[in-house]
């Protein structure tokens, strides 16, 4: 009788963390699926903002580049779940849609432009968006790696082959104090 109780406390304890662990999983890939659909809506965001500065900025081209190249680099991240490639060119993103938000401050007229300040505003919003799901995702990721390398819910997650995840990091770039000076000179 003892045996058939501690055997059911046992198979218990199992479908419990099991299930907390399938719940912590599932909670990972929402979080990246929610970077996901703000990085998408950013990526439609941004062709027309490079499309109104073009009109006004025709000899920027290679600050426009940048952002293009930035764009694709996110975009086959992304659609390849490639977390340390995300990180790199959402660096790469930051860095160059810098550059160009820097460069329109040149332009008064393209400044004045309710299209570009439209889209400023929501690419901005987009990236302030897309930095809390960051953080989030990362939460979800710690808390996933915490649990499946605690015992005993790592004999669970070594059963039924739960993963460790990648935390979405900054790049080395990003970390450093940026030179404000070079954005004040002509």
């Amino acid at each position: 009788m003892i045996f058939y109780i501690i055997l059911a406390v046992v198979l218990v304890y199992f479908i419990m963390t099991y299930n907390s662990l399938v719940t912590i999983k599932n909670n990972v890939e929402k979080a990246w699926a929610n970077i996901n659909v703000l990085l998408k809506q950013r990526n439609e965001e941004l062709p027309k903002l490079i499309d109104t500065c073009k009109v006004y900025m025709a000899h920027e081209s290679q600050t426009l580049e940048k952002v293009i190249q930035a764009r694709m680099g996110v975009d086959a991240a992304r659609e390849t779940h490639d977390v340390d490639g995300l990180s790199k060119a959402e660096s790469a993103m930051t860095q160059s849609l810098g550059g160009l938000f820097a460069v329109a401050e040149g332009y008064p007229d393209l400044k004045a432009d309710q299209t570009f300040i439209n889209l400023q505003q929501r690419i901005t919003g987009l990236e302030n968006q897309i930095a809390d799901r960051r953080e989030f995702y990362n939460d979800s990721v710690n808390n996933n790696n915490v649990r499946i390398a605690q015992f005993p819910d790592l004999i669970v997650a070594a059963l039924f082959n739960f993963e460790r995840n990648e935390m979405l990091r900054f790049a080395t770039a990003e970390l450093k104090d940026i030179d404000i000076s070079a954005r004040f000179k002509a």
